[in-house]
């Protein structure tokens, strides 16, 4: 089994860089047997996020976790006008470099609508070429009308946003954090110095309020990125903390009003926005369940 990269600095270490549309795009690639898996992060931190389920993911297939354009140990360009479609464009070049021709999903928040911007681009494809084998689907804002922004998410989106990102401290990161993982499943000390770290390399700070813009393109493309979940070609699965204030118990409601074709819903009483962190286990049991029964494409 692949050993634990415990801190950002290890995981960095193990990773490597592509150049990938004019960025150095930083990722963690097992290596192994296909098929693959490619592993999305969400805001703001990185693929990091991912560690404790990492070795787990590995001893089943590849795993590749980038950092995506403006997070963690990517670029981070200044006065860049990011978006969702040149992120999922970034991870198709890489995928393509990796010569990784199909893959499976795991995404997360942020991650979530970008998975969302690929499994579209499936959709419209040609049978053949259709390269996503499934999705599993962490807490996210998959419907805009479900997604409850927290007040410094509304702040960095409004004209003073890049005066908030600017003005960020870490103990006022650690607090807004916290509040959205479930009551016994607080962050320790040791993953928020892991996510400041992350967040705040490259002085990454000063894209915060650039890459808020995600809110507004989810609303803008609303119908494209919900007819990606009900007209999707292959398997889907959600995993959803229930006790996330952002994307909990609410949003797999409207999950199972729009989502007539659902294969796998899993819900985890008493945890947050960060399954994958805050119950890794859990997260790691559900998802080799999904794969067990179709999930592997």
């Amino acid at each position: 089994m692949t050993t634990a990269c415990s801190s950002p600095n290890e995981w960095r270490a193990a990773g490597a860089t592509a150049h990938i549309r004019g960025h150095q795009i930083f990722f963690l690639d097992s290596g192994g047997a296909s098929p693959p898996l490619l592993v999305i992060h969400g805001f703001p931190t990185a693929g990091w996020d991912f560690h404790a389920v990492h070795p787990h993911l590995a001893a089943n297939c590849r795993v590749v976790i980038p950092d995506m354009l403006g997070f963690g140990f990517s670029d981070k360009p200044r006065q860049h006008r990011y978006s969702i479609a040149e992120q999922a464009d970034i991870l198709e070049a890489l995928m393509d470099e990796l010569g990784l021709a199909a893959f499976r999903i795991l995404a997360h928040d942020y991650g979530d609508t970008v998975a969302q911007e690929l499994l579209a681009r499936d959709i419209e494809r040609f049978e053949p070429s259709r390269r996503i084998a499934s999705v599993c689907f962490l807490n996210g804002g998959l419907f805009p009308e479900t997604h409850r922004a927290r007040t410094v998410q509304k702040l960095l989106a409004s004209p003073i946003g890049p005066l908030v990102s600017r003005l960020t401290t870490k103990r006022q990161f650690a607090r807004g954090i916290s509040a959205v993982f479930g009551p016994r499943t607080q962050p320790s000390p040791r993953e928020i110095d892991g996510f400041w770290q992350l967040i705040t390399h490259g002085d990454g700070r000063h894209v915060f309020s650039s890459l808020i813009g995600y809110m507004a393109e989810r609303r803008a493309n609303r119908d494209r990125w919900v007819k990606a979940l009900t007209d999707a070609p292959c398997p889907v699965q959600l995993i959803n903390g229930s006790d996330d204030p952002v994307s909990g118990a609410h949003m797999v409601a409207r999950y199972r009003e729009l989502v007539q074709r659902r294969d796998d819903i899993v819900e985890l009483p008493g945890i947050g926005h960060y399954p994958q962190v805050e119950a890794p286990e859990a997260v790691i049991e559900a998802y080799l369940a999904f794969l067990a029964v179709g999930g592997r494409g």
